[in-house]
């Protein structure tokens, strides 16, 4: 759905009905990037219609906040900014004093906090939100601000694909070591086999990246906008380290289990909770190809377990079961 839609969509669930000024309003507030007030869209309106009254702009911008396709934000220095919802990951702002800038981030480690301390006190939350007031790093140093950064939603998929990138770098060391490590002749298949997938997924996931890079080439010197704790070296890694003190095959199965688990889990569980976005989607793409491997190594566990125990049954018992 594009945001055009979107907003028609947003329209017919709260009953609107189409207004021309009201379409073009909209139009303009979603093809701009950052934080606008009432009055720099209505300046921006100015340059389309002559004849559009600031009364018109202001009951739009606060129709887009009912309607959520707007979100209204306050840096403290006594007026409102707004910023569209349309593909835009909620997030979290740091606001520099001195030059009045502000950058954005995410972390859903706090909004888990956050819905925590909400839930033990019976709270229903509305939204969240949390700006951070202080120096940025520019006015620290006394230089000259830095160039405006790209939009939030291009930083969100970078962010997401190098998350997704770092876990299929780990897999991939995971499930080779793994090959090498098994010695049940169905259990080293199924670590080659995932261990090539891993490496197809990969080169799928640095090809994405290379195609946002050549949106802008300027992309990876960008503050990192989406974080997560421990998760940087991707979700395999621990995994990877502790393969050398398995002892049996069925241990080293249960290991990729449990990696596979976690993160399946927690490229679902985040990608979830964000806005529609390209972010959003890589973290759920990659979620349902965790749970597929995930599903196959349960099958391969249980078939190697019911091998081990036939085989250390005694032999009278089988003979008498095939007969």
């Amino acid at each position: 759905m594009d945001a055009q839609s979107d907003y028609l969509e947003r329209l017919r669930s709260t009953g609107g009905k189409r207004s021309t000024k009201r379409d073009l309003i909209v139009s303009v507030f979603l093809r701009q990037d950052g934080h606008l007030s009432a009055d720099d869209l209505f300046d921006l309106m100015r340059q389309e219609d002559q004849k559009i009254s600031r009364a018109t702009v202001y009951r739009t911008l606060q129709w887009m906040v009912d309607a959520g396709i707007a979100r209204k934000v306050d840096f403290g220095d006594g007026r409102f900014r707004f910023e569209h919802s349309y593909g835009h990951p909620r997030h979290f702002h740091l606001v520099c004093e001195s030059c009045n800038r502000s950058s954005e981030f995410l972390s859903s480690d706090i909004e888990v906090l956050l819905e925590e301390i909400s839930g033990a006190r019976g709270f229903q939350p509305r939204q969240s939100v949390l700006q951070i007031y202080g120096a940025c790093e520019d006015c620290q140093a006394g230089r000259p601000a830095a160039p405006q950064s790209a939009p939030t939603e291009i930083l969100f998929a970078r962010d997401a694909l190098k998350m997704a990138i770092a876990t299929e770098r780990s897999g991939l060391d995971f499930y080779t070591r793994g090959a090498k490590l098994v010695r049940d002749a169905r259990a080293k298949k199924v670590f080659k086999r995932l261990s090539e997938e891993e490496t197809e997924h990969l080169d799928a996931l640095e090809g994405r990246y290379q195609e946002l890079l050549a949106e802008d080439p300027r992309l990876e010197s960008y503050p990192t906008f989406l974080f997560f704790k421990g998760a940087a070296n991707g979700l395999f890694a621990s995994g990877a380290e502790e393969l050398a003190g398995v002892v049996d095959d069925r241990e080293a199965l249960m290991l990729a289990i449990k990696c596979e688990r976690n993160s399946h889990q927690f490229f679902k569980r985040y990608g979830e909770r964000f806005e529609d976005s390209e972010g959003k989607r890589i973290f759920l793409e990659f979620a349902n190809e965790e749970r597929e491997h995930l599903e196959l190594l349960i099958r391969e566990h249980r078939a190697l377990v019911a091998r081990v125990e036939n085989a250390n049954r005694p032999s009278t018992s089988r003979k008498a079961e095939a007969n």
